[in-house]
């Protein structure tokens, strides 16, 4: 082959690779002009949504009240991370919080004292956030359930939602990871009482799902059959947020 042969040759493979780049952009864009007019569902595309819809199908179908999240040592207990105040009041006044129940057949408001009456758990779990990093937590309160079989709805329900005092920040949560063994109305963290950057005076604590449904500062719990708004879902996530 001679030199003029081997030029005419790159020359047909430059251009066909150039047609073939040009026409691989022009489906991306196309694809992508496509996505981004679709109807928005709950602030996301619906092609995204769908996707997530899937992810929450597979995380259901692998839920067990008996699957928990791994427990760690003491010694395995990572410094506390400081992140998101959305719903948090800086000096709160502890003695003026009450836990608003809604929906259950008695509504109630409580104080952190008559909380604090309910038997004490304790664990050592991950806190996984969703923007990829985690730390190992020490957490001390109540398990959610026990607060629901104390203050029951009247009849069974499907849903749980959470609201800071305000409704700054919010969270909604299937009754089944709601009863979870592992959820945690969590009033002292790492030995010591919560700070206003954690949730103070009370915020849940829930290692089988994301960081984002770990809301600090509970102001009111409420029971609903209709699937709750939540802040992040209403910003595209992904509603269930379990791992």
């Amino acid at each position: 082959m001679t030199d003029e042969d081997v030029d005419a040759a790159v020359r047909r493979l430059s251009r066909r690779g150039f047609a073939t780049m040009a026409v691989a952009a022009a489906a991306g864009f196309a694809g992508y002009r496509w996505l981004r007019t679709r109807p928005r569902v709950g602030g996301l595309e619906l092609p995204f949504r769908r996707a997530l819809w899937m992810n929450e199908s597979i995380a259901r179908a692998f839920y067990s009240p008996d699957r928990l999240s791994p427990l760690f040592r003491p010694s395995d207990v990572t410094k506390a991370r400081v992140n998101g105040h959305l719903g948090l009041v800086e000096n709160v006044d502890a003695n003026a919080w009450r836990l608003a129940i809604e929906g259950a057949a008695l509504p109630a408001s409580l104080t952190l004292e008559e909380i604090r009456q309910l038997p004490v758990h304790e664990m050592i779990t991950e806190l996984r956030c969703i923007e990829g990093w985690s730390t190992i937590v020490k957490w001390k309160g109540v398990r959610l359930r026990e607060l629901i079989a104390r203050y029951p709805p009247p009849s069974p329900v499907r849903y749980v939602s959470m609201e800071t005092p305000g409704r700054g920040y919010y969270v909604g949560l299937d009754i089944e990871s709601a009863l979870h063994p592992q959820s945690l109305l969590v009033y002292e963290m790492n030995d010591r009482p919560l700070d206003w950057h954690h949730g103070a005076p009370l915020r849940l604590a829930m290692p089988i799902k994301y960081g984002i449904k770990s809301i600090k500062r509970i102001g009111t719990i409420r029971y609903t059959d209709v699937r709750p708004p939540d802040f992040w879902a209403d910003r595209g996530y992904d509603w269930y947020a379990g791992h």
